[in-house]
């Protein structure tokens, strides 16, 4: 018998609550995200609340890269129908972020690899289902790992040149997981 999904926290920069502004870009073998953090303002009053926009410099901006990555899904839910979201039940709550331990969406497209004739269940034991909730948004995705940092700029113009500077650490090119399946022997 398969263990229990669980939600476990993680530790990743807070996303704004008012207006994150989540942006993707995803290739085959890497997914960047780039959304704007909270950062409360102490001498905001509640009254004419400041709008921005993906363009809106001077912002504290997270960027999370996930290399390799395998799937992510990116939409609802929102802030008010999170309690739709088939993981609420576990905790699952708006403007935080969650690893789905034993996750059955892992489990899935383990199931549906199995067609497959280089197929190894052990090609999917590296990977984790996380997921981020936002004001309007929910980013799930699963890969083997990711990382975050903190930029300073516009969310949009941190993403662009996030993913135009790309430098694979030490001049390596990490194994993908069609990589993997496509090796055989």
């Amino acid at each position: 018998m398969l263990a229990a999904e669980t939600l476990l926290p993680i530790d990743v920069p807070l996303s704004s609550a008012g207006a994150p502004l989540p942006h993707v870009f995803a290739d085959e073998g890497r997914m960047v995200v780039a959304y704007l953090v909270d950062t409360p303002d102490t001498s905001f009053d509640g009254t004419n609340p400041r709008s921005v926009s993906p363009l809106t410099r001077n912002q504290s901006v997270a960027v999370l890269a996930a290399d390799p990555y395998l799937v992510f899904q990116f939409g609802p839910s929102n802030d008010e129908a999170i309690s739709g979201h088939r993981l609420y039940g576990l905790g699952l709550k708006p403007y935080s972020a969650f690893e789905v331990l034993n996750s059955s969406w892992i489990g899935s497209l383990e199931e549906a690899n199995r067609v497959h004739s280089s197929h190894r269940p052990d090609l999917f034991s590296a990977y984790r289902h996380f997921i981020l909730t936002f004001h309007d948004s929910t980013l799930e995705f699963v890969a083997a790992r990711f990382s975050t940092t903190l930029r300073e700029g516009a969310v949009l113009t941190v993403l662009m040149e996030t993913i135009g500077n790309r430098a694979p650490a030490q001049n390596t090119k990490p194994a993908r997981f069609f990589d993997m399946l496509w090796r055989r022997g």
